[in-house]
């Protein structure tokens, strides 16, 4: 049996810590947890927790609020959670509870959700800074509205309110950019299950399936590895390749197809996001292959561009000079490179750019640059590679030979001290290797 990993509670603890820190002593901040959403009358959306609530406190219920006020005397960590109820529990399942959650979750104090209302006014009085995540929630923003002006009201009678409000995701989203080792553990774990899922989906792909059957088939193997789907699953066949975000999964998988599967398993809320193309007859036609191959390099060279010190946008740079060299060697656009580049004409086949950060939200949160420039490489940050080709069914300016052709190819990758490391790397990338684990897998 694989051993499961999580997060220790000391380093949530150290979290949020560091992000005190950062706020400064004059500060509070204010973070709750992700609401519960209706699907259907009384039925909920399968539940997950708001990602920076979970980051700072690894605690998985809804209806609970994370105040960190820093420099208090009488407790920095507070939470604010529902009270333990056996009636409730007995339909969905145990609670910490207050109590619980301070021994389980190392918090200063916590307290029931009901009493939020009385006791957070008190917490705010004094404190210059209000940190919050303003726009994510429309009601919870009114209600700590709210509670600064009850603060306000008090003026006269020397109460201090906070005067100004600040984003809470610019401390946030930069201590979130950067993985520590706990997280690349759970990141390697997410992308071990997903090479897995993707290999299982090479060995069953058969013509005459649809695409749901192999959608069943990876998300089975994420579940049987306590894991589960970190964004709906792409299953496209033949055409559907080309539509970037198919969603449908319904369609018949022909012979002579291509399928492409962008699928990633969620592990204790770590995302990983792989893409691969394969031919549902294990072996590539003469023009699929040559897509193929072009897209391959192109990953490659972004690849390369993957090193500390080096600008994030230098890897897409290196892909797109890699793919319209490309197609301009197999006819598929006419003129100069350097022309082609300037005016974007290889947009016509490749529409988006090749990569994003990787964390607990599957495109993660982090500046891509910084005073107008690309942000520089640094060790910890993880994020995805992910050049594509798609040439749609009925691009009539092309040779039909081409058409309705879709190939993206996906890895993970995160910087190192000295370069970066495929967390990926498991999982056959070139149409050779593709062609061989299927040939040995059927």
């Amino acid at each position: 049996m694989i051993k499961p990993l999580a997060i220790p509670t000391r380093i949530n603890a150290r979290r949020r810590k560091q992000l005190m820190r950062m706020a400064g002593d004059e500060a509070i901040l204010v973070l709750p947890a992700a609401k519960e959403v209706v699907r259907s009358r009384d039925t909920h959306y399968p539940y997950r927790q708001d990602s920076d609530f979970w980051y700072l406190t690894g605690f998985a219920e809804p209806d609970a609020v994370l105040v960190l006020v820093p420099g208090r005397k009488h407790g920095e960590t507070l939470l604010f959670c529902r009270e333990r109820d056996p009636e409730r529990e007995a339909w969905d399942g145990p609670r910490q509870g207050p109590e619980g959650a301070v021994e389980a979750f190392g918090f200063d104090d916590a307290y029931p959700i009901g009493d939020l209302d009385d006791i957070l006014p008190g917490l705010l009085e004094g404190r210059t800074r209000v940190y919050y995540h303003f726009g994510r929630d429309q009601e919870f923003d009114l209600k700590l509205i709210g509670w600064v002006n009850r603060v306000r009201a008090q003026v006269r009678l020397g109460a201090e309110p906070p005067h100004e409000f600040l984003e809470l995701g610019h401390l946030l989203d930069e201590m979130r950019l950067f993985k520590d080792r706990d997280e690349l553990r759970l990141m390697q774990r997410a992308a071990d299950i997903t090479v897995l899922a993707h290999q299982s989906a090479m060995r069953a792909v058969r013509a005459g399936m649809r695409e749901y059957e192999l959608q069943a088939e990876i998300e089975r193997v994420f579940r049987q590895h306590d894991a589960e789907a970190a964004y709906g699953s792409i299953v496209g066949a033949g055409s559907n390749a080309c539509v970037l975000h198919y969603r449908a999964n319904n369609a018949p998988i022909n012979e002579g197809d291509l399928v492409l599967v962008d699928a990633g398993a969620e592990y204790r809320g770590y995302a990983a996001d792989i893409t691969r193309t394969f031919p549902v007859s294990g072996r590539f036609s003469k023009e699929q292959r040559a897509l193929h191959d072009l897209v391959d390099a192109a990953q490659l060279a972004a690849r390369e561009q993957a090193l500390p010190g080096v600008p994030y946008e230098a890897g897409h740079n290196a892909a797109v000079e890699t793919l319209t060299e490309g197609l301009l060697r197999l006819g598929l656009l006419k003129g100069k490179l350097e022309k082609n580049i300037v005016d974007g004409h290889y947009r016509r086949f490749y529409r988006h750019k090749t990569g994003h950060w990787l964390g607990l939200d599957v495109h993660d949160v982090g500046e891509y640059r910084i005073d107008g420039e690309s942000r520089l490489l640094e060790p910890g940050m993880v994020f995805t590679i992910e050049p594509g080709l798609y040439i749609a069914p009925d691009d009539t300016s092309v040779d039909a030979k081409w058409r309705g052709i879709g190939i993206r190819i996906e890895d993970d990758v995160v910087i190192t001290k000295v370069g970066h490391d495929v967390l990926t790397r498991g999982l056959a990338r070139s149409a050779e290797e593709i062609e061989t684990f299927m040939a040995q897998a059927g």
